[in-house]
């Protein structure tokens, strides 16, 4: 079982989202028959198995095993994996583009790279797990409180640099049989966060942080 499965047809995506075929995802964590679900989530057996071929036909779940008892073959299923994201490509013509509106200073500019992030990597997975290789990937995961506005400013501007200086030192576009990788790096405040006094931390267009007023960058976004 895979920890992540990146999900991009249209069809597996609806799939997915069916409240019932959900909870027999999350299920299905442990390997389960049809007549176990339906004991572990209180449904009929005949719903439950119903459900369970449209998973995998979509390929959401999988045959584990085939147990006989009796004149009767039990199918064992289980997930593929344990948590599932469904790619903006599944969304097709309306999937976001970071390239229609570059701006550091939007949030909305932030999600789209976020999502062309789950896109692109998801794609990556989808041929390797075909082709049985590995993806080459890195990431880095950090959190950073900071003590005023214009110290995330400064930070802001220092990451930028170094992002810069490092991609500037590196990318050889000439280079025989190099090849191309994509660099986000993302900063945004962590959701259900405030500061010590209660308040909401103020946006950047607030404390100065941009070149905009409030109202002008929220309209913007």
């Amino acid at each position: 079982m895979l920890d992540v499965a990146v999900i991009e047809e249209p069809a597996a995506a609806e799939a997915s989202l069916d409240p019932i075929r959900s909870r027999i995802l999350a299920a299905l964590a442990e390997p389960g028959s049809a007549a176990m679900l339906a004991a572990r989530l209180g449904l009929p057996r005949q719903k439950v198995n119903y459900h369970l071929k449209e998973l995998e036909r979509h390929g959401l779940v999988e045959l584990a095993e085939e147990r006989r008892k009796g004149n009767v073959t039990e199918r064992v299923f289980h997930a593929t994996a344990a948590s599932y994201v469904i790619s903006p490509s599944a969304l097709a013509a309306v999937s976001p583009d970071p390239s229609r509106a570059p701006d550091q200073l939007s949030a909305r500019w932030l999600l789209a790279l976020g999502a062309r992030l789950v896109q692109e990597v998801g794609t990556l997975l989808t041929g390797a797990s075909r082709a049985g290789k590995r993806v080459a990937t890195f990431g880095i995961d950090a959190e950073v409180r900071f003590a005023s506005a214009a110290d995330r400013t400064a930070f802001a501007d220092e990451l930028s640099q170094a992002v810069a200086a490092l991609v500037s030192r590196y990318h050889d576009e000439s280079a025989p049989g190099g090849r191309s990788n994509r660099v986000v790096v993302g900063l945004h405040q962590i959701p259900g966060t405030a500061s010590p006094a209660g308040r909401p931390p103020a946006s950047g267009a607030e404390k100065g942080q941009g070149t905009e007023s409030a109202p002008e960058q929220e309209a913007r976004e």
